[in-house]
């Protein structure tokens, strides 16, 4: 496989990305989080983060969960939900919570079903890798926001199948995302 350098490229390489990380990876844990953090089991919770942590590709990319998480966290100890204990469970969680567990607790302090949690957490993850191929590859605008409609196309097949896995069917496979 080769380096990805126009919009259809970056849409084919993206869209198999959804699939294979995101669709059976990624979206299972939040789905597994999310319904963890909504029965007060934090041990659940804590079980799906380590999870994660194991399934960072590299250092960087652990990093990356983990930071991201943390900063969650901070919103979250400052926001209307800072009372709720949860919260404090969430940045108890050792070595750190991990972005997709930070996610799926806030998005359970929500009125929001875990269909809604997942499309958002999808949402926001094809809008950034969008908006990193218009300025890395570089694609340019009208590009970016046409390879985004075809993720956001996708995006409710793949949430109904993850949520439709069991968490201990979940599979952290990504060739070549490192």
């Amino acid at each position: 496989m080769g380096v990805a350098s126009g919009e259809a490229q970056v849409a084919q390489w993206l869209q198999a990305q959804l699939y294979t990380l995101l669709g059976r990876a990624e979206l299972p844990a939040v789905a597994a989080a999310f319904a963890a953090w909504r029965a007060g089991d934090a041990g659940s919770a804590a079980a799906v983060n380590d999870w994660v942590r194991c399934t960072r590709e590299s250092a960087e990319f652990l990093l990356q969960a983990e930071q991201m998480g943390r900063s969650l966290v901070e919103w979250l100890r400052n926001g209307p939900h800072a009372a709720d204990p949860r919260v404090a469970e969430l940045a108890a969680l050792q070595r750190a919570p991990t972005w997709p567990v930070a996610f799926a607790l806030a998005a359970a302090l929500t009125a929001a079903d875990s269909r809604a949690a997942l499309q958002a957490f999808a949402f926001g993850w094809a809008e950034n890798m969008a908006q990193a191929a218009c300025k890395a590859v570089p694609l340019g605008q009208a590009a970016s926001q046409r390879v985004l409609e075809q993720l956001v196309q996708a995006i409710p097949r793949v949430v109904d199948a993850a949520l439709g896995t069991p968490f201990g069917q979940a599979q952290a496979f990504a060739p070549m995302l490192a």
